[in-house]
């Protein structure tokens, strides 16, 4: 029985493992697109900076997720893994035409400029979460 229930772990730790490595690749992406220090800035205690990281990362961890339920092999969710990443980096070029003074709105607290960006972020991840089920 413990045997059957475990028959699963070696799919689970490489998927688990990949998902994590998308996180990790898609965090230096991001924070190497934005201008500004985000680690730094919350550290310091920036709400701004903590809502617009929070919702990117959400935004892409819920289309990577859907990538990992419905993929057809550990390719196949790597792809649409880093269809999430790239889709999540254009949100965030999106928002700086949108919100031309973002990139000092962050780093100065102001807060609506960060859960805005946070929202948008969420939005799309959840939007391409969706598109992702087809």
């Amino acid at each position: 029985m413990l045997t059957q229930s475990l028959a699963g772990l070696p799919s689970f730790l490489a998927y688990f493992a990949t998902a994590i490595g998308l996180l990790a690749l898609f965090l230096l992406a991001y924070l190497f697109v934005t201008p500004y220090r985000e680690i730094a800035l919350i550290r310091a205690g920036n709400a701004a900076a903590a809502a617009s990281l929070s919702g990117a990362i959400l935004g892409f961890v819920l289309p990577l997720a859907s990538a990992i339920a419905h993929s057809v092999g550990l390719l196949d969710m790597t792809v649409w893994g880093l269809v999430a990443l790239v889709v999540q980096l254009l949100v965030y070029l999106a928002a700086r035409l949108l919100l031309p003074d973002l990139v000092r709105d962050i780093p100065a607290g102001r807060i609506a400029s960060g859960l805005l960006l946070g929202a948008l972020s969420l939005a799309v991840g959840i939007l391409n979460a969706a598109c992702m089920t087809y």
